[in-house]
């Protein structure tokens, strides 16, 4: 499955990061739509969840992320909504950990 957050705020890091392997977290924006898929090894089996999905959040609940690969890029995201069959366009699409 996938969750569907709105970014609310991103560190300045984000955007200081020059690795080749980094440089997605220069488009990252507040306020954009960004798409996180759940699946193995992520996923726990008993639960059939991701850790930091979301899914006991309050509507509106500020929730934190961090960046693999860059612990200078965080933020926070709203929980908008979980989507059972994954349509993530390319862009803006990530994976839990």
């Amino acid at each position: 499955y996938c969750v569907e957050f709105q970014l609310v705020a991103i560190t300045p890091g984000c955007l200081q990061s020059h690795q080749p392997y980094t440089h997605w977290m220069q488009y990252l924006r507040e306020g954009h739509t960004v798409c996180v898929e759940c699946q193995h090894p992520a996923l726990d089996s008993q639960s059939l969840h991701c850790y930091g999905d979301g899914s006991g959040s309050k509507k509106n609940q500020l929730l934190h992320w961090q960046a693999v690969g860059n612990p200078q890029c965080k933020g926070t995201w709203k929980r908008i909504r979980r989507l059972n069959t994954c349509s993530c366009p390319s862009v803006h699409s990530f994976l839990f950990i």
